[in-house]
């Protein structure tokens, strides 16, 4: 159980990895699609409604202003951290079923009591993965849930979710799904199957006259 424990806590660690801030926007592919998984779309506002449950979970378990913007200051990557959570989910169901994975409800609730167990409650468990991954408290469960399928598929395929097999195997579901990802939260790549920032001429020129404003 230990391992396991382990396993899920990585994986979710790798979800919530971040990267440079992009701030422009570009022509949308998709109006209103933040991204675009298989016959799937994640609206902008399906988007902005996870950061807000974020969001609203920090102000709820800070005591003042002072606080809570620095809790922001240090989360400024939100918005496209939980887009990336939200692709990786999808792509990730789909390797799973492609391997004949399933995860019960009975299986999260067991994953769920021993990691409150280890937390010391229930609301601890929930602070902890709100301050540490993101995750809103409404959304643990589901969030347990794909550290698991990660945690399946991974056991499935003779490895774990930290050696290239697992990684190939979200590769070749992020290939099927052909994600596509709105230009103004970067672009997905499928090799790795993360998102990353997009190399376009409108993010060079604005990241060059932000730079020339504080020189």
């Amino acid at each position: 159980m230990h391992r396991r424990r382990r396993t899920a806590l990585l994986f979710t660690a790798v979800i919530a990895a971040a990267s440079p801030l992009l701030t422009a926007c570009g022509n949308d592919a998709h109006p209103g699609a933040a991204a675009v998984v298989g016959d799937q779309r994640i609206t902008i506002a399906q988007l902005e409604d996870r950061v807000d449950e974020v969001r609203e979970a920090q102000r709820a378990a800070v005591s003042d202003e002072d606080q809570y913007q620095q809790v922001v200051a240090r989360t400024g990557t939100l918005t496209r951290d939980t887009l990336h959570s939200m692709v990786l989910d999808r792509v990730l169901h789909r390797a799973a079923q492609d391997a004949g994975v399933t995860v019960t409800r009975r299986e999260v609730q067991s994953m769920r009591g021993g990691f409150e167990e280890q937390a010391g409650g229930a609301k601890e468990l929930e602070t902890v993965w709100l301050q540490q991954y993101g995750v809103a408290p409404e959304r643990l469960e589901d969030n347990l849930r794909l550290q698991l399928e990660a945690q399946k598929l991974a056991e499935s395929l003779g490895t774990d979710t930290g050696r290239p097999e697992f990684w190939q195997a979200l590769s070749k579901a992020s290939e099927k799904l052909d994600v596509d990802l709105n230009p103004r939260y970067g672009a997905w790549d499928v090799r790795k199957s993360s998102r990353v920032d997009s190399e376009v001429p409108w993010v060079r020129e604005i990241t060059a006259a932000r730079k020339q404003q504080t020189a």
